[in-house]
């Protein structure tokens, strides 16, 4: 049952991840069909190269404990207080996270940078600095926390702790022992995501960093397409790559030492009004985290887009339906109709191909099981730059000659998608008790039946949390899908990426609005998932 399951993930990898990158890879280490592995040890021992490794490392470490730090406030806030607007706000916190890096860049440098809000008030500048790249790691990031962490919190069963204060437990102490063991699974996979994506940073670190800054991912980028040095870009994929398995192993293993079956309830049982002065002192804490980190940089964005030499208006959304014959084949406008599409069927291939791996990995096995969770997770850590170029080099031969076709696209997305949706499902399917499916197959149900009757019911919601994830990843995806989209078909960060290339105010003006409009389709997105519920309580079987 579980090799059938997983043969699917592992072919779509293979195809679409691990022959594209090991191509390009090839591409740059090979020369006149030698190896060229005495360029490799000139890469690794280069002071440069080393410099660019420890900061890539320290930042993305920062960032993660920054992130956990404000955000799992928010998560319990979300999934245990009746606040007002909850719902919003679960949606809001979402929208940072589409959009494409270079927007959140360039909002930040808005705010920090020169003639930003912040110089305006005091007379601080804060962009090529450390800072400025922290903080809007966190504001990519926060939800990652809020929605992982808190979609498990919101279902854990608050009579457990609550048995273990009768028992004599303080509150904290109910808590440390009984609720953050139940959490650890949910937290660690919190914090791999969020590492993962700060150690692979590149647009937020190449606008707020300045020259002094370099991810990874950034000079990958700076030797692919500035210096066509393909061979030291080649070495710092593999880099990069040996550094992510290596994360891979570690929280695999601390995920196995804290796992365990949890008592689950029905999503938004245990959400009570805040009680007493800390309760709602932290809720305080947690809208002026969100007003501060999340809203005021995308107020920025609508500000900007709205501005022009006239005062404000709608001239820059009325100039993305004319057609220029410049960068665009299309008016920006069609890149709207675009994004959704492409989306929409990434997020598809995502939850079958994410959703069966998880249901395989939810069953506990060797180290050949746990190898495969941590390979399905690579995507995450590769640079996207590799993986674009990769998908133009490799899937331009019969069978596989995508080039031209538009499913090179969702491909690209679902790529990045896949590990999120596994990632959300897998520690609500391991909480699942297995005597559960146990009873099923007593009573006669064949695997197939006791997947439907026992496990969806349960994991319905983390579903539709999944998909909510890998739409939202699949609309702002821009590192891979600059190099495969369309001139006639672009989406909406390539769309973005272009306008921002461009002199101009009204180019700028254009690429806020974009940005504005991705922000408004994601956020509406999240609030129409965010109101629907599963019907019925789970199955029981008696």
């Amino acid at each position: 049952m579980r090799a059938a399951l997983l043969a699917g993930p592992l072919a779509f990898l293979g195809l679409f991840f691990c022959y594209p990158v090991a191509a390009i890879t090839a591409r740059g280490l090979r020369e006149g069909g030698a190896w060229r592995l005495g360029r490799a040890a000139e890469v690794l021992s280069d002071p440069d190269t080393l410099h660019v490794l420890w900061f890539t490392t320290w930042q993305a470490a920062a960032s993660t404990a920054l992130t956990l730090a404000l955000a799992l406030p928010g998560a319990w806030a979300l999934a245990r207080l009746d606040l007002p607007g909850r719902r919003v706000l679960r949606a809001v916190v979402t929208v940072p996270f589409v959009l494409p890096t270079v927007v959140t860049g360039a909002a930040f440098l808005a705010l920090l940078g020169r003639g930003g809000l912040l110089e305006d008030l005091w007379g601080i500048r804060l962009d090529g600095g450390v800072g400025a790249i922290l903080l809007a790691h966190v504001f990519f990031n926060y939800a990652i926390v809020v929605r992982t962490v808190g979609g498990l919190w919101e279902r854990l069963d608050p009579g457990q702790e609550e048995a273990a204060r009768m028992l004599g437990a303080s509150r904290l102490g109910a808590w440390r022992r009984v609720t953050l063991p139940a959490l650890a699974p949910a937290v660690a996979a919190a914090g791999l995501l969020v590492f993962l994506f700060t150690f692979t940073s590149f647009g937020v670190v190449q606008i707020l960093g300045g020259p002094r800054y370099a991810t990874l991912e950034v000079e990958i980028y700076r030797q692919t397409a500035q210096l066509l040095d393909l061979p030291t870009a080649a070495v710092l994929t593999l880099l990069q790559g040996v550094a992510v398995a290596a994360l891979l192993g570690v929280h695999a293993w601390i995920t196995r030492r804290s796992e365990s079956a949890l008592a689950l309830t029905e999503p938004g049982h245990a959400v009570r009004r805040p009680r007493g002065a800390g309760q709602w002192a932290l809720a305080g804490g947690v809208y002026a985290v969100i007003a501060v980190l999340i809203l005021l940089p995308l107020g920025v964005l609508v500000e900007r887009s709205l501005s022009g030499p006239d005062g404000y208006g709608l001239h820059n959304y009325r100039a993305l339906a004319a057609t220029d014959s410049g960068t665009f084949l299309v008016p920006p406008w069609e890149s709207v109709g675009v994004s959704l599409r492409y989306a929409a069927v990434a997020t598809v291939l995502a939850l079958a191909v994410g959703g069966s791996a998880a249901a395989a990995l939810a069953r506990r096995g060797g180290r050949l099981t746990r190898g495969f969770d941590a390979l399905l997770m690579l995507p995450l850590g590769t640079s996207a730059v590799t993986v674009g170029f990769g998908f133009l080099i490799a899937l331009d031969q019969p069978p596989l000659d995508l080039r031209s076709s538009w499913i090179l696209v969702p491909l690209a997305q679902a790529l990045v998608g896949v590990p999120f949706v596994i990632r959300v499902l897998l520690p609500v399917l391991r909480a699942v008790d297995e005597r559960l499916r146990e009873a099923a197959a007593v009573l006669g149900a064949s695997p197939a039946r006791a997947w439907r009757e026992v496990d969806l019911p349960l994991v319905r919601r983390a579903v539709l949390t999944a998909a909510g994830f890998a739409f939202a990843v699949s609309l702002g995806e821009f590192g891979a899908t600059v190099f495969i989209a369309r001139a006639d078909a672009p989406t909406l960060p390539v769309a973005v990426a272009r306008l921002l290339g461009r002199a101009g105010e009204l180019n700028y003006g254009m690429a806020m609005a974009l940005s504005t409009v991705l922000m408004l389709v994601c956020a509406l997105t999240l609030l129409l998932l965010e109101g629907i519920r599963p019907a019925g309580r789970p199955t029981e079987l008696v």
